[in-house]
C-alpha cells in the first residue's frame, strides 16, 4: 500500500490490490474494489459499488461511479463495472446504474475514454472503443465492439450503436446505428460504410464488400426495413465468405428499438 500518496483518502472497507497506484487527493469509496496494476491520478473520485480491473489509467479529476442522474434512483445499491486496459482521461463522469433496467453501467477492455466523456447510468459499452472530447452517453445506450465517438458527438437515451460504427463530429443521434455504418449531422444521418476501420481491423475484401452489399439493401434500394432484413436474409444465405457480418448486421436490425439512422 505504500503506492498511495499519503494525500490521498482510501476507505478502510475499499479492496485495493497491493500494486494499485492512488495520487494526490484522490478519494476511493468502502465499496470500491481496484485490481492489480490500475493508476489512480490525482483528484480522482471512485466511489459506489464500483469494481475496477486490472491495469486501468485514471487520469486527474474524473467522477467515477457516483449516482446516476435520474429522480428515480432511490440510493439502491447499483453498480459500475470497469474491465481492464482502459485509459480514461481527465473529467469524465461515470454513473452508477438504475434498478429500472441492469442495474449496472459497464465499460469493457482496451477503451480510449478522451476528456469530458459521460457514461450514464446504465449504458453498456463493450471493447476497444474510441470516445473522442465530450462525446455524451445518455442512460441505458449500448456501444458495441471498436465503435467510434467523436468529439461531441452526443446520444440519446436507449440508442443502441453496434459494432464498429463510426459516429461523426457534432453528431446529434436519437435512433440506433447498424454495425459498420458511419453517421454524422444533426439530425444524424447515413454517410456509408466505415470501410477504413474494417480495412486496420483485418476484415476480408469479401467481408468488406458483403457489407457494402447489406448496406445498399438497407439505404439505397427504396426498401422498407422488413424487406431490406429479407434481401440480407438471402445474401447470407449466398455469400459464405461474408455471412458473418451480414448476419450480424441482420440481427442488429431485428433488435433495433429506437428504429435505425437512415
Amino acid at each position: 500500500m505504500n503506492k498511495i500518496h499519503p494525500s490521498a483518502i482510501v476507505d478502510p472497507k475499499a479492496e485495493l490490490d497491493s500494486s494499485v497506484e492512488v495520487g494526490p487527493y484522490s478519494i476511493i469509496g468502502p465499496n470500491v474494489r481496484i485490481d492489480a496494476g490500475t493508476v489512480v491520478g490525482p483528484h480522482v473520485v471512485i466511489e459506489g459499488h464500483t469494481t475496477i480491473g486490472k491495469d486501468n489509467k485514471f487520469f486527474q479529476f474524473g467522477s467515477i461511479g457516483a449516482a446516476p442522474q435520474d429522480k428515480k434512483w432511490k440510493g439502491e445499491p447499483t453498480r459500475l463495472e470497469i474491465g481492464n486496459g482502459n485509459t480514461i482521461r481527465e473529467f469524465v463522469t461515470f454513473n452508477l446504474g438504475t434498478t429500472q433496467d441492469a442495474g449496472v453501467t459497464r465499460l469493457g477492455d482496451d477503451n480510449w475514454i478522451s476528456a469530458y466523456v459521460h457514461l450514464a447510468h446504465d449504458c453498456q459499452v463493450g471493447s476497444h472503443t474510441i470516445f473522442s472530447n465530450n462525446a455524451q452517453l445518455a442512460g441505458h445506450v449500448h456501444v458495441g465492439d471498436h465503435a467510434i465517438l467523436s468529439g461531441y458527438a452526443g446520444v440519446h437515451q436507449f440508442c443502441k450503436i453496434g459494432a464498429h460504427a463510426f459516429i461523426g463530429m457534432y453528431t446529434s443521434l436519437t435512433q440506433d446505428v447498424p454495425p459498420f455504418v458511419l453517421v454524422s449531422g444533426n439530425p444524424a444521418g447515413a454517410r456509408g460504410v466505415n470501410i477504413e476501420g474494417m480495412k486496420r481491423r483485418g476484415f476480408t475484401r469479401p467481408q468488406i464488400d458483403g457489407i457494402r452489399a447489406a448496406y445498399k439493401h438497407i439505404y439505397r434500394s427504396n426498401l422498407t426495413l422488413e424487406e431490406a432484413k429479407a434481401a440480407l436474409a438471402r445474401e447470407e444465405a449466398e455469400n459464405l465468405e461474408a455471412a458473418d457480418v451480414i448476419r450480424a448486421m441482420r440481427e442488429f436490425l431485428g433488435n433495433a428499438t429506437r428504429g435505425i439512422v437512415r
